[in-house]
């Protein structure tokens, strides 16, 4: 392996001392135009490398934003995606880590990423967090922190989200505007914001449209196909069973379809199906699936910039919330009538 070049090698080839390299390589205003010209020379023709961890303890930055989210799925892959681009453009290297949807590897994820002095963090929380010390020692620290997606209703920090509530009624008067008169849900863990706020949503519409609820047609599940799927049998076997399915994740809708499918029903005239996240195989499938945009890309961005702006700002940020407004596309799962 060959050796890297260090200040040393330069000083030695110039005869000047390490330090008079070191303050020319940093344009410094006691070294003279002529020794600067003559190391930043050098420097190129050995290929030099700052020792980018000496540099970051001197200023006390790495330039690293630690993002941790609960998984890699279509949603929060595409979130970080306009995290990265915006932190990129503004010299910022991403280190992302995985909670595979466990709180204790959230909280070995927070530690990690502190112990690498990384400037601050952008995080999505697990379906298992219902307690935030972990959280609540980044802010301890004093350490930039921003929530993003599935955030921490009740504390005070900044936060970025889409308007769950508002994407689940969107879907629900669309299905009731489309004739289906009993609607169950498939709703995600109890303990997680964004599947009680999509929950509360349906909800809501149900009681604006004077529609009784039935207990039994809601169901919680986690976000996983195979349980989506046994869900949806259940609900399909019930002697009083529902005409249409609202499923809080497209992943969720996935796993309903198979049973509707398996039932011989046929969409949308028998049932109706609608999704959130408007994933592309939504509309790959057959019948392709009425979903809730979300807008994860933008979402992402947003992210990384109330981040940058919190970073490099002395205001005080930790009221500042955006909400994201959602979008129905429909789909031939759930289109009775031309809306």
């Amino acid at each position: 392996m060959e050796r890297q070049t260090t200040i040393k090698d330069i000083a030695l080839a110039l005869r000047l001392s390490t330090s008079t390299v070191s303050r020319a390589l940093r344009d410094a205003a006691d070294v003279s135009i002529e020794t600067r010209k003559a190391v930043k020379a050098l420097a190129e023709e050995l290929d030099y490398q700052p020792n980018k961890l000496a540099l970051s303890l001197l200023k006390n930055q790495t330039n690293t934003i630690g993002v941790i989210i609960p998984n890699l799925d279509y949603v929060l892959a595409t979130m970080v995606k306009g995290i990265d681009e915006v932190a990129l453009e503004a010299g910022y290297t991403v280190m992302v880590c995985q909670s595979d949807e466990s709180f204790g590897r959230e909280i070995l994820n927070t530690k990690r990423l502190l112990d690498s002095l990384v400037d601050g963090f952008i995080v999505s929380v697990s379906s298992e967090t219902m307690v935030y010390e972990h959280i609540k020692k980044i802010q301890t620290k004093k350490i930039p922190l921003v929530l993003f997606d599935r955030v921490i209703n009740n504390m005070n920090v900044p936060k970025i989200s889409l308007d769950n509530v508002e994407g689940a009624r969107l879907a629900t008067q669309h299905l009731i505007d489309q004739g289906y008169k009993r609607i169950a849900i498939l709703a995600g863990p109890e303990n997680l914001g964004i599947s009680n706020d999509r929950k509360a949503g349906f909800i809501q519409t149900l009681k604006q449209n004077k529609i009784a609820l039935d207990k039994n047609h809601i169901i919680h599940c986690d976000f996983n196909q195979d349980y989506a799927y046994i869900a949806a049998k259940e609900l399909l076997s019930m002697n009083k069973r529902p005409d249409a399915i609202f499923a809080i994740s497209d992943r969720l809708a996935i796993g309903a379809m198979i049973a509707i499918k398996e039932a011989g029903l046929k969409m949308p005239k028998d049932f109706g199906l609608v999704g959130f996240n408007n994933e592309p195989v939504t509309k790959l499938l057959t019948p392709s699936i009425t979903s809730v945009e979300m807008f994860a890309f933008d979402i992402g961005k947003a992210t990384a910039k109330m981040f940058l702006e919190m970073i490099h700002s002395n205001e005080d940020m930790s009221d500042k919330e955006i909400i994201i407004k959602p979008k129905l596309v429909i789909r031939e799962s759930s289109r009775r009538i031309s809306e």
